[in-house]
């Protein structure tokens, strides 16, 4: 049996939610209005939430089986009994009976039944401060919040971030907000955001025989020239590709 204040924990961190914004959370999707303080005062074992709290709770951390999870096993559900690779292979066999529609069940209004849990339909995503569209911006990694995306496009990205400048106008406007998949390579044409000697920057690829290149759409401006990377000396990074915008 583990402590509900280590369970909380557990889970807590694993969602990667700080204990302000799992209190955040509670009064956004619950209307419980706590600090910080009363989420450490859980965790660390003065203090425990009451029922209805905790159940909100377990919604926003996504723990499946909270008696699982609490006792370490739970009779009724046939999947305790299973490791997490079980599970998974489980899970796996859900998706397949869920294509074709035709193993869905129809619901009450003659609709096939949706087979996506509500933390499915909305996952969450790190969203970092700004790149410059422009001569360069400071990405601080450390500085992010959370946003929610439809699960339509949240498999596609790993982070977003926001325009800051016009130099890739006409196709990225100053505030927009891009996805980005993680990767550290890109094709040639390919819009990436990039560290650059410490600066953040959205730009086109560009890498051949001549050298390395970030490309700006809107080369209207001195300023906005082609910029070459000196791979040798040059602390030069690509943090992933851009795959959508907002």
């Amino acid at each position: 049996m583990k402590e509900v204040g280590n369970l909380i924990k557990f889970y807590r961190k694993k969602s990667g939610l700080r204990q302000a914004e799992l209190a955040a959370e509670l009064s956004r999707t619950a209307g419980i209005n706590i600090t910080n303080k009363a989420v450490s005062a859980w965790e660390s074992g003065t203090a425990e939430p009451s029922v209805t709290t905790f159940l909100y709770v377990c919604r926003i951390l996504q723990i499946p089986d909270f008696m699982e999870a609490y006792f370490g096993d739970n009779p009724a559900n046939p999947l305790s009994v299973l490791n997490e690779e079980g599970k998974a292979k489980v899970q796996d066999y859900i998706v397949q009976l869920a294509h074709p529609v035709s193993y869905l069940k129809e619901t009450n209004d003659g609709n096939i039944a949706d087979f996506s849990t509500e933390a499915e339909k909305v996952r969450k995503k790190a969203f970092y401060a700004r790149v410059s569209a422009g001569t360069g911006d400071f990405l601080d990694s450390d500085e992010y919040t959370w946003i929610e995306v439809d699960k339509s496009i949240a498999d596609k990205f790993d982070f977003a971030v926001t325009v800051h400048g016009d130099s890739m106008e006409p196709d990225f406007h100053d505030h927009d907000l891009v996805y980005v998949r993680q990767q550290n390579t890109l094709e040639n044409g390919q819009i990436g955001i990039f560290d650059w000697n410490g600066d953040a920057y959205i730009k086109k690829y560009k890498s051949d025989q001549s050298g390395t290149y970030l490309i700006s759409l809107n080369d209207s401006r001195p300023e906005y020239a082609p910029k070459k990377i000196d791979i040798e000396n040059d602390l030069f990074r690509i943090f992933g590709r851009v795959v959508a915008k907002q």
